[in-house]
């Protein structure tokens, strides 16, 4: 069971965007599914951040931008190693909006993410460059919030950098992985697991 102290905990709901869903142009494998968990989670909590990536049309981390580049291949950033994506939740189209079902009346902060065309943002806290902050740390913490509760899409990536990020930052973090849906690239949600077990993630099935 999943006990929730509504002053200290906070829920991250994690990309629940068109574009990771059926259809979408980053579809995740059952992304639909995860829409009827969170907007149950959301409803549990005080305070409730919906993440959302909002990319420029020439974002360093789509494939189409560099010449010959393929989808999900790799390219070397000044950050780091760099997944190429197909392009997804450019801003302002439709596939970066919320799922139509998502409950997002229930949020009470919308953070907006990878908007830097040079860097790309998988967690809600920094930028892939890991030391870029979005300021959803010192948000958190001017409520009060103590520990995390994180779900969405996807589960190797923008769930799991947000989950070590917030760990790295000192909060007290679990993932309810029953609402989460993986991409698993290259074996990612295993290596993604063996990462939160090394840093104290606790996980869960579900928030009953």
């Amino acid at each position: 069971m999943l006990r929730i102290d509504r002053d200290r905990d906070a829920f991250l709901a994690i990309d629940v965007q068109n574009d990771f869903c059926a259809g979408g142009a980053l579809a995740v494998a059952d992304g639909d599914a995860v829409v009827a968990p969170v907007n149950a989670l959301m409803a549990r909590f005080t305070h409730v951040v919906a993440t959302q990536d909002w990319h420029p049309a020439d974002h360093a981390s789509f494939a189409a931008n560099h010449a010959g580049a393929a989808p999900f291949s790799t390219l070397a950033m000044p950050y780091g190693p760099q997944t190429l994506w197909p392009t997804h939740c450019v801003q302002g189209t439709p596939g970066a909006g919320f799922h139509p079902s998502f409950a997002l009346d229930r949020a009470t902060v919308i953070l907006r993410k990878g908007f830097r065309a040079e860097v790309d943002s998988y967690s809600a806290f920094y930028e892939n460059d890991k030391a870029t902050p979005t300021g959803l740390a010192g948000l958190l913490r001017e409520r009060g919030v103590e520990r995390v509760i994180v779900a969405g899409l996807a589960t190797d990536f923008c769930v799991s950098f947000t989950a070590l990020d917030a760990r790295r930052l000192g909060f007290e973090v679990c993932v309810v992985i029953g609402a989460c849906r993986a991409i698993d690239l290259n074996g990612s949600l295993g290596a993604a697991r063996g990462a939160w077990a090394q840093a104290g993630v606790a996980v869960v099935e579900s928030g009953a």
